[in-house]
């Protein structure tokens, strides 16, 4: 595709995805930034990746995705945006300086019994579990197709560590699918070994809308790409003569008024075709966040109606008609001069703010767990001002401490359920002097992406016979890669950039560490509880002797 001045590129959706083709557009395929449009729904960038709030009213993040240092889109994307602090710094290297200097490495990874360490030294498989991890391994997709975690596994495996380190560092639910575990399991098996004290996570400054999103918005606006916030786009027309794909016509409302634009066919037009936290709604410290059940969907309704227009634009019902099983709740706590709950805290698990990671209540009945993030988590939080963020996974039972649903209980009532299971039952009214709010934020797509589903439900990035238009986000179809992180959304925005733009540049590669014999040999031994076997100079049959694991690959 000829790149000229007169290009214009419709980058449907304002989240990382968008932001990051933007980039590449600019960066790699040298388009004006006043060429490019983002148009967002809402009245902020960023998708998942936020962060808001006040000293006064509190603070809300709705979540933080988990990043790793083969994150290799990730790191070349930010070693190019500027940071905010110092110019003459990129914001990996912030980043690297970071986790270089507050590396995590978590000291309590589950408690139960209200605030009692559990022992977290290793995995907990049972050398049947074991197998079971390396039968997934072995399994094509094509063979899993839409079985889910509970079909596979047996009932042991949901009793282990690494049941409880896994659904919630990725908040899996036993419904979803097994697919995409294997996904992760291969995507990130050089991880496997440390899991239990979450080594070789990547943590931010502040949460990752200020650290991540805002400089990378900055940069984009210095360059002159026009944010067009408030558009509410509801369609997209198509030509589909001669066997191909052209995006026509963007339908949009603004201000309540139908609008139209008119797309060239040497235009581009990428598409986010869901949002994992579409019709969030938000509580307080007195109200339940209200799950919103409308059949307005935002891009998963557009998505829908592209759906019955082309086969090749996938399935969209796979992952957004069962709300239940994708929704999540999750609550950020803003305290004010608190000389209770963080002194317990730093006594209870021994991680300083942001060095610790998610700690999981074993014995929660909403499977809950938290995170203390590095202070501070927001740029304009006072000093005598902190913040706690937790989550959890079943919302439908009755509390242990508070006898309601999570979903149907207030901000105040969620934070007591959590002093609760950290073991400060007897001091919450007085916690509760200092608490400056609770928000609570239902996700009713959040984890959509994990729903089982088979090859042609999520469409590819470029679909075939596409001349102008590609879908990013995390419902398309990357091979090897793992949805609900950035890189996804990153290696996709890359995909479609250097696809219709006609660049000759590869795609970074997703990191291929399952066919490491090294990381292989490691996972093994961790996944067997072998710590005594040395690594060093030993071949994989000496390692692997008289294990269930060689009998498997041997037979």
């Amino acid at each position: 595709m000829k790149n000229d001045q007169k290009k214009n590129a419709y980058l449907i959706g304002g989240g990382v995805g968008s932001l990051s083709a933007a980039a590449y557009l600019i960066r790699d395929a040298h388009m004006a930034g006043k060429n490019i449009h983002i148009l967002e729904q809402l009245e902020v960038t960023g998708g998942s990746m936020d962060g808001s709030g006040t000293a006064e009213a509190g603070y809300t993040a709705r979540g933080g995705r988990e990043i790793e240092c083969h994150f290799e889109c990730f790191k070349d994307l930010f070693a190019t945006i500027p940071s905010l602090k110092d110019p003459d710094k990129s914001v990996l290297d912030e980043f690297r300086e970071l986790n270089i200097e507050e590396p995590i490495e978590s000291h309590c990874r589950i408690v139960s019994h209200q605030g009692k360490k559990e022992d977290f030294s290793n995995l907990g498989l049972s050398r049947e579990n074991a197998m079971e991890l390396a039968r997934l391994h072995m399994l094509t997709e094509e063979k899993l197709g839409a079985t889910t975690i509970e079909e596979f596994f047996t009932p042991s495996f949901f009793e282990t560590n690494f049941w409880f380190f896994w659904a919630t560092m990725f908040a899996f639910e036993k419904w979803h699918s097994v697919l995409e575990v294997k996904r992760y399991e291969e995507r990130f098996m050089h991880m496997i070994g440390g899991m239990n004290r979450l080594k070789g996570i990547l943590h931010t400054e502040y949460n990752q809308y200020d650290s991540l999103i805002l400089p990378l918005v900055t940069w984009l606006k210095k360059n002159d790409v026009n944010f067009d916030m408030g558009c509410r786009v509801t369609d997209i027309d198509f030509d589909f003569s001669e066997n191909q794909k052209t995006a026509t016509v963007i339908h949009y409302i603004r201000d309540g008024k139908d609008a139209a634009i008119d797309v060239k066919k040497d235009d581009m037009v990428l598409f986010t075709n869901g949002s994992m936290t579409a019709n969030t709604t938000i509580g307080d410290l007195d109200h339940p966040a209200i799950l919103n059940r409308s059949e307005d969907k935002g891009c998963f309704s557009v998505w829908e109606k592209l759906a019955k227009k082309s086969p090749d634009f996938g399935h969209p019902e796979t992952f957004c008609t069962d709300i239940d099983k994708s929704k999540y709740l999750s609550f950020t706590v803003t305290l004010k001069d608190d000389e209770i709950v963080f002194p317990y805290l730093f006594e209870l698990t021994e991680d300083k703010p942001g060095m610790g990671g998610l700690v999981t209540i074993k014995d929660s009945s909403w499977f809950m767990s938290w995170v203390i993030p590095k202070d501070p988590h927001f740029i304009n939080q006072p000093e005598n001002v902190k913040v706690i963020w937790a989550y959890a996974l079943n919302l439908d039972v009755e509390g242990d401490y508070i006898h309601k649903t999570m979903s149907d209980c207030t901000g105040r009532e969620m934070f007591e359920e959590l002093l609760y299971h950290m073991g400060l039952k007897d001091r919450i009214p007085e916690v509760l002097d200092h608490t400056v709010n609770v928000i609570p934020t239902m996700m009713p797509y959040i984890t959509s992406q994990f729903m089982p589903r088979v090859a042609g439900d999520r469409p590819d990035v470029v679909p075939a016979g596409s001349q102008n238009f590609a879908f990013v986000g995390q419902y398309t179809e990357i091979p090897h890669d793992c949805v609900f992180t950035v890189e996804y959304s990153l290696r996709g925005a890359m995909m479609a950039v250097y696809t219709l733009m006609g660049l000759h540049k590869e795609v970074i590669p997703v990191y291929p560490s399952q066919y490491d014999i090294r990381v292989l040999a490691n996972t093994a031994k961790t996944c067997l509880n072998l710590d005594k076997v040395p690594l060093q100079n030993r071949t994989i049959g000496e390692l692997l002797k008289d294990t269930e694991l060689l009998k498997l690959l041997t037979s």
